[in-house]
C-alpha cells in the first residue's frame, strides 16, 4: 500500500540528454498548470565512461522546503560519489540523503542506480503520490520508467533542511 503523504522517486530513460529535457519541460508544464504540486528534478546524465552528470534547473515557481535538495539527494544515494561528475552536487543535502536512503531498500538502491546505461540519460523526478501519478499519466517519451516509494515522512525530510539554519 502506498502512503499518500510519502516520497516518491520516478525515474524515466531516454537515449539522449535532449529527450530527457524534453519530457522535463512537460513535468514543468503540468506544474505550471497546476496539475501537480511540490517536486524535484534533474536531468541525470550517464557519458561513455561511466560518470554520472546532473543538470539542475531551479525553478522558482517550485514551492515547498524540499525543493532544489530532493532530486541531489537522491543522486547522492543512487551514484557513488567515484562515478559522479565534479561539482555536480550542491547544496543541503547529507540529512535528506540520510532520510532518504533509510527510507529505500538496498535492492531499490542497486536498481534505481543502474536504471540508466552508460550514453543513456534519465528524468529524475521526486515528489508525492499525486506527481508519480501524474507522470505515470503524461504523454512522456521515456524508453522505460520506474517508480519507487521511499518510507520517509516529508515532515523528516522538512526538519533535515531546516536543521542547519537552526544551528
Amino acid at each position: 500500500m502506498t502512503d499518500p503523504d510519502g516520497v516518491f522517486i520516478f525515474i524515466a530513460a531516454y537515449p539522449n540528454e535532449a529527450a530527457a529535457q524534453a519530457d522535463y519541460d512537460i513535468v514543468k508544464e503540468l506544474h505550471y498548470e497546476q496539475l501537480i504540486g511540490s517536486f524535484d528534478a534533474a536531468v541525470v546524465t550517464k557519458d561513455d565512461q561511466g560518470k554520472v552528470h546532473v543538470n539542475k534547473d531551479e525553478t522558482a515557481t517550485r514551492k515547498g522546503a524540499w525543493v532544489g535538495i530532493a532530486a541531489g539527494a537522491v543522486v547522492g544515494i543512487l551514484f557513488p560519489p567515484s562515478i559522479l561528475a565534479a561539482g555536480a552536487l550542491g547544496g543541503v543535502i547529507g540529512g535528506v540523503s540520510g532520510h532518504l536512503y533509510r527510507g529505500l531498500s538496498r535492492s531499490d538502491v542497486k536498481e534505481l542506480g543502474e536504471f540508466i546505461d552508460e550514453g543513456e540519460a534519465a528524468l529524475l523526478v521526486v515528489g508525492d503520490i499525486t506527481v508519480t501519478r501524474a507522470l505515470e499519466k503524461a504523454d512522456l517519451k521515456a524508453t522505460k520508467r520506474i517508480t519507487k516509494e521511499a518510507k520517509v515522512d516529508k515532515k523528516d525530510i522538512d526538519d533535515a533542511i531546516a536543521a542547519p539554519a537552526t544551528d
